[in-house]
């Protein structure tokens, strides 16, 4: 089939198009440039916020499936509804699990917890955009709706604050200390981008999915403390941790309250029946001790890739003096 990525070149969305390929789609990427397409794909160069730049590079393209990861706003669905209704066999969304009612009243979590997020406008974004998709759905423009977690690449450190390059590793090599949200104690699930991709890809196409929402996660769930205390061992030094309560940090942070308050100080614990049914055998295999393996040596394979951000730096100093 021919699927159209809106992004397809970022942590997660790499290895979707690159498992679709080897599946043997044919396979456009419309993206910003900003990152290498292989040249095994079709690229257009697309600024998809420019409604006229999306109608002129998109309307006459022969597409079966679309994957959007790139939208975030209602105005970006309305966009591709208006170009592709009555042209494609589905279009699969990529939501968040932010969506998930804030503060979770029950775990683990299924596809139909209610969507209230109070406290990240990111979250209310993502409603709108499926609440908007959920009335459109139809024979003419079939949706499937994907709820990804916190999900990662070998390009990708996990963290808890503002961060994914190799910051958080550089402190931890070097003894200095790095901080987590109250004790360190609410579960999280960390999903290797690969796991997720055979979720995903297997969607592609399948009658049951349409007018469906799925999460795709782990199934592991790990305390902060212990995601950390892995990421230590990886590294060969134990990381020093400084204990400060997400009140406070929203307090003297407020762009935390969604990331912290909205997200990761919740537990995120997730039920995977519906993909499993849906997607017979899907099953994560790597653990998180593997995937930050993976992620570790693949930055240290190449200097270059070490990056240190040193206003991350700056803000993590600053935070814990705050305390």
């Amino acid at each position: 089939m021919n699927i159209l990525f809106i992004g397809g070149t970022g942590n997660i969305s790499t290895e979707v198009a690159e498992r679709a390929y080897n599946q043997g789609h044919k396979i456009t990427v419309a993206s910003t440039g900003r990152h290498p397409v292989p040249s095994s794909y079709h690229h257009i160069q697309l600024d998809r916020t420019v409604q006229e730049q999306c109608k002129e590079k998109l309307s006459n393209l022969d597409v079966d499936i679309i994957i959007d990861f790139f939208a975030f706003v209602p105005d970006h669905v309305k966009t591709l509804y208006s170009i592709f209704k009555g042209k494609i066999r589905q279009y699969i969304f990529i939501s968040s699990a932010t969506v998930y009612d804030k503060p979770h009243k029950r775990i683990p979590i299924t596809e139909d917890v209610p969507r209230n997020n109070p406290f990240w406008p990111y979250a209310r974004d993502k409603i709108a955009c499926e609440e908007f998709l959920e009335n459109v759905h139809s024979p003419e423009f079939p949706v499937t709706i994907v709820r990804p977690s916190h999900t990662f690449g070998k390009t990708w450190i996990p963290s808890v604050l503002n961060g994914n390059d190799f910051t958080i590793c550089s402190r931890i090599i070097q003894g200095k200390p790095i901080f987590l949200h109250d004790k360190g104690e609410s579960l999280w699930t960390l999903t290797a981008s690969s796991d997720f991709a055979v979720g995903l890809c297997g969607l592609i196409g399948n009658e049951n999915a349409l007018g469906e929402a799925f999460h795709i996660t782990s199934n592991e769930a790990l305390s902060w403390n212990k995601i950390y205390e892995i990421l230590g061992e990886t590294l060969g030094k134990a990381p020093i941790i400084t204990y400060i309560p997400t009140d406070f940090i929203n307090k003297v942070y407020p762009e935390s309250i969604g990331p912290l308050k909205g997200d990761k100080a919740e537990h995120g614990v997730f039920d995977n029946s519906k993909i499993r049914k849906a997607v017979p055998g899907f099953q994560c295999k790597k653990t998180f001790r593997i995937a930050i393996r993976e992620s570790v040596e693949w930055f240290k394979e190449d200097p270059s890739r070490m990056v240190v951000d040193n206003k991350q730096n700056e803000f993590i100093d600053w935070l814990i003096k705050q305390r």
